[in-house]
């Protein structure tokens, strides 16, 4: 009896070792995947391109979702509904291994409105972003990364869930949040992110 509990555990053990050893292979068949996206999303994940968001360092699982979103046609993108469209669901899992690997973007810039990144981390505060989004905003499991990413991309996110264009996920929450604000906080709260 004993005998086969150490069995069990050993093999549990090996079965956990073979997938923790996999993610590092996943995030190697992302990279090569992953050159289609850098057209657009930048090299390493990091977008130069207005309204084109950074995917360096979002979390592996929400990556994975927005791939199926588009692919399934719940978050309707004209650029990206074809490419997801040709991505197997292996692919997925390789991409959202090799983005969540990657170094997050950092602000480019210093901060030259501190006033409105104030205004922006009040109304953070206010619609309890760090809730779902975590303290830093570094997101968590399909739950985006806020922190640098490209300001005008997020000015744009937000009144998309506003007026109900985006959906798919956390559709639902994040229109809630979306709603009632005002397009000055939308502004505001684009600016503390980005800027983080």
């Amino acid at each position: 009896m004993r005998h086969r509990s150490v069995l069990s555990t050993l093999g549990g053990l090996a079965l956990g070792l073979s997938v923790f050893a996999s993610v590092p292979a996943r995030g190697a068949d992302g990279k090569a995947k992953a050159e289609l996206c850098a057209g657009c999303h930048g090299d390493a994940g990091i977008s130069q391109t207005e309204n084109i968001p950074s995917l360096a360092g979002q979390p592996d699982q929400f990556t994975q979702w927005q791939l199926v979103f588009f692919r399934g046609g719940s978050r309707k993108n004209e650029q990206m509904q074809p490419i997801a469209e040709q991505v197997s669901n292996e692919d997925i899992r390789n991409l959202g291994a090799y983005f969540a690997s990657l170094t997050p973007p950092k602000a480019t810039a210093p901060d030259d409105n501190p006033d409105l990144s104030a205004k922006g981390a009040q109304a953070a505060v206010g619609r309890r972003c760090a809730s779902c989004h975590g303290d830093t905003f570094a997101g968590t499991k399909a739950v985006a990364r806020l922190a640098g990413q490209r300001e005008e991309y997020l000015v744009k996110s937000l009144h998309d869930y506003k007026s109900g264009v985006r959906n798919g996920g956390a559709g639902a929450a994040m229109t809630e949040v979306a709603y009632p604000l005002s397009n000055e906080e939308i502004e505001a709260l684009a600016h503390y992110l980005a800027h983080l």
